[in-house]
């Protein structure tokens, strides 16, 4: 079965396609042969790994609306598949095909305040929104995993106070709780930010730990 990751936001920022990128490697340092489908009209994770002169895992570039149709012709044999996927309030199709097709949901969320209330309101009436649409053509309504990720965080591990703890808190609590993952990613620009266009190093970061806890809640889901 092969794992099938929609890493979507509602607005650019907040470290979605570097999420893609390390998320990728990870899962090939696991030796799952993912693949990495760009379909952001921005393009940037195919100018990474041109910049690059390749990387570890092949990236495909498909910003099209069909992307539940076509996608699983490009699965051979992959263990998983990874989209980076554009942010839903400018391409609401685009996102639309690549939740129609992904089996686990993560949503890179930078933590800001107030910000994180509103975010949430506006993924959760859009999401739902596609859930509906995944009745109409007869999938599960709900995904197999549904996810958080807190990126750019003050911490690379969740802290009991601070900024992510209350980011945490109003993501898990009130009208449509969120899961949110335990294991977040510390904004770092020596470990991110400047290493577009390189081979993508997992060594220092919480990406590896990141994608094992995804693995672990896909397997129970199956």
């Amino acid at each position: 079965m092969v794992m099938r990751i929609a890493l979507v936001s509602i607005k650019p920022g907040v470290g979605k396609t570097t999420s893609a990128m390390f998320v990728c490697q990870s899962l090939h340092e696991l030796g799952l042969a993912p693949l990495l489908i760009d379909a952001d009209k921005g393009q940037s994770a195919l100018e990474w790994m041109e910049e690059a002169e390749g990387l570890d895992f092949p990236v495909v570039g498909q910003a099209i609306t069909t992307l539940h149709r076509s996608l699983p012709d490009l699965e051979n044999d992959r263990g998983a598949v990874v989209i980076d996927v554009p942010q839903l309030e400018d391409h609401e199709s685009i996102a639309r095909g690549a939740l129609l097709y992904a089996d686990v949901w993560v949503f890179p969320v930078a933590p800001a305040g107030i910000e994180v209330r509103r975010t949430k309101k506006k993924l959760t009436e859009k999401l739902n929104a596609i859930k509906d649409e995944r009745e109409r053509f007869g999938l599960p309504r709900n995904p197999m995993v549904e996810a958080v990720l807190l990126n750019r965080t003050n911490r690379p591990y969740a802290t009991k106070t601070g900024p992510d703890a209350d980011v945490r808190e109003a993501l898990t609590t009130g009208e449509s709780p969120l899961h949110v993952l335990t294991n977040q990613v510390q904004f770092h620009d020596d470990l991110y930010r400047q290493c577009y266009g390189l081979p993508v190093e997992t060594e220092g970061t919480t990406y590896p730990d990141v994608t094992k806890e995804l693995l672990a809640w896909w397997e129970v889901a199956k």
